[in-house]
């Protein structure tokens, strides 16, 4: 939809200095009339109490409504007769702007667009390409996408500046709770499990990567990482009392599968309404919650499965 600018009626009225001069007028006195006839004149000022008011003077409705009255009203001269303003002047109406809007000091004219069934980035690129190829804009114009696509691109470079630092902390972290650099890379390798799912989830779903399923995949780093954390330090626990590495493995994945079951469960099942949500803000909540879910699934699995398989190649040495 493009936004309107013009289909506004304007009274335009240019003076023949020509006809004035032949009838000894001066092009003051007809804006004084016309000033006084249309737009209206304080003629004085009505006072009321400690108010004053400006009574204003001008024609009535009947003598103004159409360039053709208009045209009537009398322009009086030196020579002491009056001319009709239309044999002074070339009365016309024509169209004009409604608005005119402004951004940073220049002139624009604003097209909203609805995007249905499909992703904000992936349609403005088709769209800047077929614009590019298609429309000749004349010297002096030029296009800016914004609206919701201003923001996702916004908040997908700061994305892309927190999640590294995120991802860094949490190994940081990890780092200082096992003192070993070679179980923390094996707690973050459990991070692509969990991003498996959550694009396999995206998939099914027939959602797009937007802002909402970028923080939805932070969410779901972090609870992929804890329960990594409680099965790797349980292990390493059973390490350090003397426990030979496959039996360390077996008994601590037989210790804490029903913590890391009831931590990927919880969050799940509480997950589960915003799934089905279609009031307001459902745009927001329905791709955090598929992301989240998607990933812990098989993040699970997999942080049950193929963690303590590769305990005994990342086990330090």
């Amino acid at each position: 939809m493009v936004e309107r600018i013009d289909g506004q009626p304007y009274l335009s009225i240019n003076v023949d200095r020509l006809k004035i001069a032949r009838h000894g007028v001066n092009v003051r006195d007809v804006l004084r009339i016309i000033e006084i006839s249309i737009g209206g004149k304080s003629a004085t000022r009505l006072y009321e109490e400690n108010r004053t008011y400006d009574v204003v003077v001008r024609y009535p409705d009947a003598y103004r409504n159409s360039a053709a009255t208009i045209g009537n009203t009398l322009v009086p001269t030196r020579e002491g007769y009056s001319m009709p303003l239309s044999q002074l002047a070339d009365i016309t109406v024509h169209q004009g702007p409604v608005q005119v809007s402004r951004e940073n000091g220049l002139r624009r004219i604003g097209i909203e667009i609805n995007i249905q069934d499909r992703d904000i980035g992936g349609y403005v690129a088709e769209a800047r390409e077929a614009i590019k190829h298609q429309v000749q804009l004349p010297p002096g114009y030029f296009t800016t996408w914004g609206g919701q696509f201003e923001n996702q691109q916004r908040a997908m470079s700061r994305l892309m500046i927190v999640g590294p630092i995120a991802v860094g902390l949490i190994l940081l972290l990890l780092f200082v709770t096992f003192r070993s650099i070679r179980l923390a890379m094996l707690v973050v390798f459990n991070l692509p499990f969990a991003l498996i799912g959550g694009v396999f989830a995206l998939y099914i779903s027939e959602l797009y990567l937007s802002v909402p399923a970028s923080v939805g995949f932070i969410v779901l780093f972090g609870v992929a990482v804890l329960n990594g954390v409680v099965l790797i330090s349980r292990i390493t626990q059973l390490r350090q009392e003397g426990v030979a590495v496959d039996e360390a493995v077996e008994r601590g994945s037989q210790d804490r599968l029903r913590p890391v079951l009831m931590t990927a469960s919880i969050a799940i099942f509480s997950l589960i309404p915003m799934l089905y949500a279609t009031g307001p803000g459902s745009e927001i909540q329905r791709p955090l919650a598929v992301v989240v879910i998607g990933g812990l699934l098989t993040s699970t699995i997999l942080t049950l499965v193929v963690l303590p398989a590769l305990y005994r190649w990342f086990e330090p040495k």
